[in-house]
């Protein structure tokens, strides 16, 4: 018990909250509730945590629980071997992170016979101490007297070779040094990079890691996973230096290291001309140099890996957000384009409620060109099924099928037709997968994106939750990613946003179902069933006759589960059937009915919260169910707006520095915000230009789905790159401002900054070579993009 308390108050702490708060969050959490319903319904209880408080809380419970498992799985380990005393235990104890337990545990550790086990055994190890502690002894002759042939010590260096690994292991085994150690290196350490002999051309994306160095501290999470990307390929020699590697031409330095120092240092050992002094200073430099650095060096590109890949979660995990959140066009009938060449363009449409009514496939471009037939087909489908939207997606022949859509507005204007290209990212996925030939039996794989197309338009959280978030593609170094972290902050994301948003009982899939807060596949699979043999449920409390689905998980599941035209007005809104009493209560003091009341600002804002307060419903749940009368079932998802590409903008060569164009942002990443401006590839904005004010996070000033106004600094078609300002009066002439057929002028220094000035960026990775490219290669390369 004394270990949760710790548990709890050590979380405390780190939120900045009372340990009552994060005690009565982590009982919730254990009794199997979810973070959306503790958040939303469970304020009295936590002292209104929010789900990001909750989040965090939950993961650190989670490692501090795995923290304290290895704890006692130490303590036995130990206990067992007879080795554990007050001293050590208490050490152990004392350990608040997994590498410090490690360490203190590593000579206790289990393992194959070594060379210092193996000397002990020979009784090497009095030899070792007398030299450690008496430095003034002869090593060869006090070796000679251990020489012992049936023990396999043939002479006195073989004595001496025994000494040094029991010395080596000693030191290398030392807790403390090694965790002083660690950190000394993660300080002033840095990671270097070469590129292998002949592979200069297929690595040619990693150029500017061929002869690469730069702190730890200093390198981004994205040029952490790219480097770690380019050893895995085959293409970079990564190694960590303890100090910052020397210049080419510059002397090399004489004498041990700092580290070198500070072992001897730890064990006693000074260089004062005693006899023993060269041996046991050799003795040091060798534990630094073949074991000591080696392990640290593991240690340490598994804590840049680690921190690398927290940073390309978080980021991959808000991008999530902001899509899944992104502005939904509403349920009106939607046509969607899925657009191809020689296969043609995949047409649905669908109907307000994303029913699918129609399906075709038109050849508007190369090889048949049939494009007035094509247009005649997509003006019948409009006319027939009176569809307002046309979504299309993002992929090849996109700009080709925009033009024809955008004809088909022009043309019949009468039709009131919008159009607006979308992102088509894991709709392919989705066409393939079990659920798509569940839902759409007997369409073909091929129309089943453009299905997709046209509901993400409609609904896009509704619609991508049908998807394996990791198939979106709003992440940056997705694939070199841990697959269990991902997921579970991926999960946690989508889970978050389906309950932030609500889900509408009696439309919603079984993915959409599945992300309800208490409900999983099995339960969703039962709903829809339930709702397909009884038809639409009339009230929440039906839900209580769907089979396995018991009082937990409607308790759980209720408040986020909406019935738009029910019996009951409340079952529309967020207010939970569990606070029913506390509406009856209001009503009976306003004397008005339900449907009179909900929407009634000004009944409801003269009302006194603290009125209907008691024993179960404190002041936030109250606050929160009036704000909810006022307006049920508020969507906290922004307008829908969509972007308007410029007519003749439809590839790179169309583009020239100087454009100004409107672009919808599509990926946001630490280094700047990916936009796509209708030319088949994104541009970059860099960080730097951003704003006229310095930007920690991109995310500050964009997210996935805003509609942009940019300018074109810089084309670089042979790269594939654009450069792109939200600066509308930087001027553009990077590298004499035309534009590039290939990559050329200056290199990683070359980076535009504010003011559109060249700069070089503080604690850049040093490189002895300038690759080609201009201000978008610069940060593109930076990042380890550019495939």
């Amino acid at each position: 018990m004394a270990e949760k308390v710790s548990i709890h108050q050590k979380i405390a702490d780190e939120l900045g909250v009372r340990e009552a708060q994060v005690r009565a969050a982590v009982t919730l959490l254990d009794e199997g509730s979810t973070v959306p319903f503790i958040a939303r319904y469970r304020k009295e209880v936590t002292g209104a945590l929010d789900d990001t408080q909750l989040r965090t809380l939950e993961d650190r419970l989670r490692y501090l629980r795995e923290l304290e498992e290895r704890r006692t799985t130490i303590l036995e380990s130990i206990r067992s071997q007879g080795k554990l005393d007050a001293e050590l235990e208490a050490r152990i104890m004392a350990a608040e992170e997994k590498a410090r337990l490690e360490d203190i545990y590593l000579p206790y550790k289990p393992k194959r016979r070594t060379k210092a086990q193996i000397a002990k055994e020979a009784g090497l190890e009095p030899l070792a101490d007398g030299l450690l502690s008496d430095p003034a002894t002869e090593p060869q002759a006090a070796a000679a007297v251990f020489v012992d042939p049936e023990k396999g010590v043939a002479d006195a260096a073989a004595a001496l070779d025994g000494a040094k690994a029991i010395l080596v292991e000693r030191f290398a085994e030392d807790a403390d040094l090694i965790g002083e150690l660690r950190e000394r290196m993660w300080t002033r350490g840095w990671v270097t990079s070469k590129v292998r002999q002949g592979k200069e051309t297929d690595g040619a994306k990693f150029s500017d890691y061929f002869d690469f160095a730069e702190p730890f501290t200093k390198l981004p999470s994205h040029r952490i996973l790219a480097l770690f990307r380019g050893e895995k390929e085959e293409i970079l020699d990564l190694s960590t230096e303890p100090e910052e590697p020397p210049a080419p031409d510059a002397e090399p330095k004489r004498g041990p290291s700092d580290y070198e120092i500070r072992i001897a240092e730890r064990f006693g050992i000074s260089d004062q001309g005693r006899p023993a002094d060269k041996w046991l200073n050799d003795t040091v430099r060798w534990a630094w140099r073949t074991k000591i650095l080696l392990h640290l060096g593991i240690d340490l590109r598994m804590r840049l890996r680690q921190a690398a890949e927290d940073e390309a979660v978080r980021v991959f995990a808000a991008n999530l957000r902001d899509l899944l959140l992104a502005a939904p066009a509403g349920t009106r009938a939607t046509m969607g384009l899925d657009p191809g060449y020689r296969t043609g363009v995949k047409v649905a449409i669908v109907d307000g409620t994303g029913k699918v009514v129609a399906t075709d496939t038109i050849y508007p471009h190369k090889p048949q060109s049939q494009w007035d037939q094509s247009l005649a087909k997509l003006e019948q489908l409009a006319r027939e099924h009176n569809v307002q939207l046309i979504a299309i997606g993002n992929g090849t022949a996109s700009r080709e099928t925009d033009k024809l859509a955008g004809e088909l507005v022009k043309l019949r204007p009468e039709l009131k037709l919008t159009k607006i290209v979308v992102s088509e990212a894991g709709a392919s996925v989705y066409s393939a997968s079990a659920y798509a030939a569940q839902e759409l039996p007997g369409l073909d794989v091929s129309l089943r994106g453009a299905v997709s197309i046209a509901r993400r338009l409609q609904d896009p959280l509704a619609e991508l939750v049908k998807i394996d978030p990791k198939s979106i593609g709003v992440g940056q170094y997705q694939h070199d990613l841990a697959e269990s972290k991902l997921s579970r902050s991926l999960d946690a994301v989508v889970e978050d946003c389906v309950n932030a948003v609500g889900v509408d009982l009696n439309t919603a899939s079984v993915p959409l179902l599945s992300r309800v807060s208490g409900i999983g596949t099995t339960l969703a699979e039962n709903i829809v069933a339930h709702r397909d043999d009884n038809g639409p449920f009339r009230s929440r409390t039906a839900l209580k006759e769907v089979a396995r689905l018991g009082p937990k998980a409607f308790e759980q599941c209720a408040g986020f589960l909406r019935i738009p035209d029910g019996d009951d007005p409340l079952d529309a809104s967020s207010v939970h059937p569990e606070a029913y009493p506390v509406v009856r209560r209001i009503l009976d003091e306003t004397s008005v009915g339900i449907r009179e009341l909900i929407g009634d600002a000004r009944t409801l804002r003269a009302l006194k919260p603290e009125k209907f307060v008691d024993d179960t419903f404190g002041l936030p749940t109250v606050t929160d169910i009036l704000a909810e009368l006022e307006k049920p079932g508020r969507d906290p998802r922004p307008e829908f707006k969509t972007a308007t590409f410029a007519e003749g903008v439809e590839k790179m060569t169309d583009l020239t520095p100087g454009m100004r164009l409107e672009g919808v942002v599509t990926n946001v990443a630490a280094f700047g915000a990916f936009v796509d401006i209708g030319v088949h590839q994104d541009g970059l904005v860099h960080v730097s230009a951003m704003s006229r004010n310095f930007v920690k996070d991109p995310r500050e000033v964009v997210k996935p789905g805003d509609v942009v106004r940019v300018k074109v600094l810089d084309v670089d078609v042979a790269r594939k790159r654009i450069s792109l300002t939200l600066r509308l009066d930087d001027e553009a002439k990077p590298g004499g401002g035309e534009q590039r057929q290939s990559g050329q002028g200056g290199g990683r220094g070359g980076q535009r900054g504010r003011g559109g000035k060249p700069q070089q960026r503080q604690g850049q990775g040093r490189q002895r070579q300038a690759p080609a490219g201009g201000a978008m290669a610069d940060a593109l390369r930076k990042a380890g993009y550019g495939r």
